[in-house]
């Protein structure tokens, strides 16, 4: 799931900043230029973007289409999915039960859903509901998402609470930062247990119904007229093409909002004014003392090294990133989900929140990246520093080279000599203790691997080298094809079973790396 990685990829960016004062904030027509140009020079279909500013909506506008096959224009209220962006929703919910007196924020896990297992006994018994939405747990980038990534998984709840005894830690318990999304749907089925209302309906009524963001929904099903949804869009070989919508399982609190920038704008202005909102201020969704909470650092990151922003802090807070740029604090997010991205920011000293919504991977990270910039660098009185030309020429490097890397493996594939190999060796079950079962077959004389619990998981393999076959998945809305390497014993029958992306960019949710396959019998 593609949340996060734009922000590590901005320091790339930076070889010479210099800066300069300007004195005034862009208008309508320039903004409306800058997201034009950034529409020509990325491959996205449409994007929609709004700016809060002294408590506010000052700019709230679509650009592009929804669907390249209908042409009908994005607006205001085309719904996108915001992906990531809902854990800031999540962490809301939490606050919200916290002042209801139905949890603590450090409350352990275990008291509220028993069956919660970790890696070992003591992360087990101390585990509490922050160590749920910091990333701090001691597991890896992205560990587990192969549960819901491809979608259309038959994993439960149950597989979910219990999965995490078998992952071994990265690092040390609650001292560095990985990002995750599974142990936030744990949050959401604790949000369901102590509210006794499903997490789609606690946003809803408590969350969403109060803010009058009447468009939004807390999951995809429950978005009865779809014509102002948007479609999900991919590049492929330089052209855009319709890729399924991603269907969120379990509950949607890691990612599974849909949204749009004029409710969007509501949502900003609440964590700008500090959980107070309506027209006198006077209602309140979350006090003031648990919205310091969740923009307080509880795990700290590395911060950005760029002279540009002077930066002295990062680290991430319960659902938002956190850091100061130019002696102002900075508080935002991304999401990403396949053909869907998204981006969040505000800078609260300066009353100020722009969002931007896109509906193309992956070029539309590289524009709500550019777009974000420029504004957010306007607004702090710094100079052009022509973030659009930057991220788009950055994009296209990585992309050639990502190209020339898969192309490479399946120029030497097509060429390889296969006929020593003896596909009765590799035939059989392999079962990871997570993930479950996968079965290597042969089917109209193919060699064959699908895994039984991800369906959309299956495809060819086809040889490389040594015990290494690649397989390109019939799954191709994301760029996941896999090196598959088998385990021999000394009679030449494949043992076990270990995968490996191709691409060095694939997103970390395929984490192929976490799976540790051994034979067993049918």
């Amino acid at each position: 799931m593609k949340m996060d990685s734009l922000k590590t990829t901005t320091l790339v960016l930076f070889a010479i900043a210099f800066t300069t004062i300007v004195n005034a904030q862009m208008n309508t027509k320039q903004l409306d230029s800058l997201v034009n140009y950034a529409m020509s020079k990325f491959n996205v279909a449409g994007c929609a973007v709004a700016i809060v500013k002294e408590g506010k909506v000052i700019h709230n506008k679509g650009y592009g289409v929804k669907s390249i096959n209908t042409k009908s224009p994005v607006n205001e209220h085309t719904q996108f999915a915001i992906a990531s962006n809902s854990k800031a929703f999540t962490t809301a919910a939490l606050a919200i039960l916290v002042e209801e007196g139905k949890i603590t924020w450090l409350d352990k896990v275990k008291d509220h859903i028993p069956e919660f297992r970790m890696y070992n006994k003591y992360v087990e018994d101390n585990f509490n509901i922050q160590d749920l939405v910091t990333h701090r747990s001691g597991l890896g980038l992205g560990m587990g998402d192969l549960m819901f990534f491809p979608d259309g998984t038959d994993f439960t709840m149950n597989d979910l609470l219990t999965s995490f005894q078998y992952f071994k830690p990265e690092s040390a318990f609650r001292t560095k930062w990985d990002y995750d999304n599974l142990l936030y749907l744990v949050a959401g089925e604790l949000i369901a247990r102590k509210s006794g209302m499903t997490w789609e309906e606690f946003i809803k009524v408590n969350i969403l119904e109060p803010l009058n963001m009447d468009n939004t929904y807390a999951s995809l099903d429950r978005i009865k007229d779809t014509s102002n949804l948007s479609a999900s869009h991919a590049v492929e070989k330089g052209e855009i093409r319709i890729i399924p919508t991603f269907k969120e399982m379990m509950n949607g609190a890691a990612g599974g909002i849909f949204s749009n920038v004029d409710d969007m704008s509501q949502w900003m202005l609440v964590q700008l004014n500090k959980g107070k909102f309506g027209d006198d201020l006077k209602k309140q969704l979350f006090s003031k003392q648990n919205h310091r909470e969740m923009w307080k650092v509880h795990t700290v990151m590395s911060a950005d090294p760029n002279p540009r922003y002077n930066s002295h802090f990062a680290g991430y807070g319960l659902g938002w990133f956190l850091s100061d740029v130019k002696g102002n604090m900075k508080v935002e997010h991304t999401g990403g989900l396949p053909g869907m991205l998204s981006n969040t920011v505000m800078i609260p000293d300066l009353n100020l929140g722009v969002v931007i919504l896109t509906n193309t991977s992956d070029d539309g990270a590289g524009l709500f990246s550019a777009v974000a910039n420029a504004i957010t660098d306007d607004y702090l009185g710094l100079d052009n520093f022509n973030w659009v030309d930057k991220y788009a020429a950055y994009f296209k490097n990585r992309a050639t080279g990502n190209d020339d890397i898969t192309k490479k493996v399946w120029d030497e594939i097509a060429i390889v000599d296969a006929s020593t190999i003896k596909p009765k060796n590799y035939i059989g079950f392999y079962k990871d203790n997570w993930f479950g079962k996968a079965e290597v077959f042969k089917t109209k004389g193919k060699l064959w691997i699908k895994f039984l619990r991800s369906p959309k998981l299956n495809g060819e393999l086809q040889y490389y080298k040594d015990n290494t076959f690649a397989v390109k998945w019939e799954y191709q809305d994301m760029n996941a094809d896999a090196f598959v390497t088998f385990g021999i014993d000394d009679k030449g029958k494949a043992q076990s079973m270990t995968l490996k992306g191709i691409s060095p960019n694939i997103d970390f949710s395929f984490d192929f790396q976490d799976l540790d396959l051994q034979r067993v019998k049918k």
